[in-house]
């Protein structure tokens, strides 16, 4: 890695190798050449030494030797000729050596996006564990027998009256077997308002010491307060992990209908929700959803969350959803074996890809949906389809085909125009959204 500045620049070490073989290659032959020129055998070695008068005449179409005693206007030996020669042609190689290292700089230069070849040093710090006691006795007082807390975030703009968070814990009442749950959820709040907001609502509410922003009103997606406040997070995070507890984080905009744990792999030691899922758990090819992940606590995950924060730096402007679907493939994290599983959408759906059977869906998400009024409008429609279908008997539940109604002012849309050959369904309110 290259720093220019403010600027990382990424550096494709396996090009430079090959320059380096290139300019070796180049020594060596320019090497032959010379001695095959230049007269170094043994067998011309000796018949310049006996015929020095001859030397002197075949030298002269020696070049750059003879140029260089021409231009002195010396009457050197053999080896003094000979020494020149070498000297030229050291000179010559590290001229070669030069243009090698300015045509890696000329190739970086070049690159517009690459995955970067990062330094174990990048998920390298302080192994001391900044402690917050209010922290600590929230954590301890929330956690599951196995140290596990369920943990969210929340600003004041969802945690208004009839908002977000009233709909995030109405699901744990209404969900199956979700509602002991709550007992270990931790929220995180960035402002007292939004504080005094939670501990109306919930027992276990962390006020986080903000001097870095305002994180009040609604944030868009990818805005610069968004970033920061995702960036925050994912180090407090770290800071779980720190303190030897396993997390479960979830977005705010997920309604729990049932109990997940049951549905993780037990041998991973991190696994994240996907917006649409391939089939393969294994497959790194997913297209990952940050807004709910579980993280046991051990070496190979604090190192991967501080590698995958500090990766930051080669990605500015970008989120920690955008950012790990850059560094899932580096080598670094199979050579700490970190276990990585992709959770299907058949349990932890959401409106880029619903659940098909309510029989066993988990979680949904209100992703690939911009703005909180139509988030709003489509989870207390989804609330009503669960409700209705918790009132069925257990018969019915089993045996009815039972979809959603949602999503209808969020989901995947494409733009209107120019439509691809296979375009995704387009719901009745069409929106220009993306993942979130």
């Amino acid at each position: 890695m290259v720093k220019c500045g403010s600027e990382y620049t990424i550096v494709d070490f396996e090009w430079f190798n090959d320059c380096v073989k290139e300019s070796n290659s180049n020594r060596q032959h320019l090497i032959s050449r010379h001695n095959k020129e230049g007269g170094s055998s043994s067998k011309n070695e000796a018949s310049h030494l006996s015929h020095p008068n001859s030397a002197l005449e075949s030298m002269k179409d020696i070049s750059p030797t003879s140029a260089v005693k021409n231009a002195a206007g010396e009457n050197n030996s053999w080896n003094a000729g000979s020494h020149l020669s070498v000297r030229w042609v050291m000179q010559f190689t590290l001229f070669i050596a030069i243009f090698a290292v300015l045509c890696m700089f000329l190739f970086i230069s070049s690159i517009t996006f690459r995955t970067p070849t990062f330094s174990r040093h990048l998920a390298v710090g302080s192994k001391e564990v900044h402690t917050d006691s209010r922290l600590e006795s929230i954590l301890r007082n929330a956690s599951m027998k196995d140290k596990t807390v369920i943990i969210t975030t929340l600003n004041d703009a969802w945690a208004e009256p009839g908002s977000i968070f009233d709909l995030f814990l109405e699901s744990f009442r209404v969900g199956n077997q979700t509602q002991q749950l709550l007992n270990h959820l931790v929220v995180i709040t960035y402002d007292p308002k939004t504080h005094e907001r939670c501990l109306a609502m919930h027992h276990h509410c962390y006020l986080v010491d903000n001097k870095e922003g305002n994180f009040t009103g609604e944030m868009f997606y990818m805005s610069p307060n968004y970033l920061q406040l995702i960036w925050g997070r994912a180090k407090l995070l770290g800071s779980v992990l720190e303190l030897g507890y396993n997390f479960l984080f979830t977005d705010t905009d997920i309604m729990w209908l049932r109990d997940p744990f049951g549905l993780f792999y037990e041998d991973a030691d991190f696994q994240i929700a996907c917006d649409f899922f391939n089939g393969n758990s294994s497959d790194i090819g997913n297209f990952p959803n940050g807004g709910f992940k579980y993280m046991k606590s051990n070496e190979r995950t604090i190192w991967f969350i501080k590698f995958w924060i500090n990766a930051r730096i080669y990605f500015p402007g970008l989120g920690e959803q955008a950012v790990f679907n850059m560094i899932k493939r580096h080598p670094l994290i199979d050579d700490m074996k970190v276990k990585i599983r992709f959770l299907s959408t058949d349990y932890f759906g959401g409106f880029c890809e619903p659940s098909k059977d309510l029989n066993q869906v988990s979680t949904m998400h209100a992703n690939c949906c911009i703005g909180i009024e139509n988030k709003i409008n489509d989870l207390k429609i989804l609330l009503e389809d669960w409700k209705k279908y918790m009132a069925l008997s257990d018969h019915d539940r089993e045996h009815l085909n039972h979809s959603w109604t949602v999503p209808q002012r969020c989901g995947p849309q494409l733009p209107a125009d120019p439509l691809p050959a296979d375009p995704l369904p387009v719901n009745p309110e069409p929106l220009q959204t993306v993942p979130q």
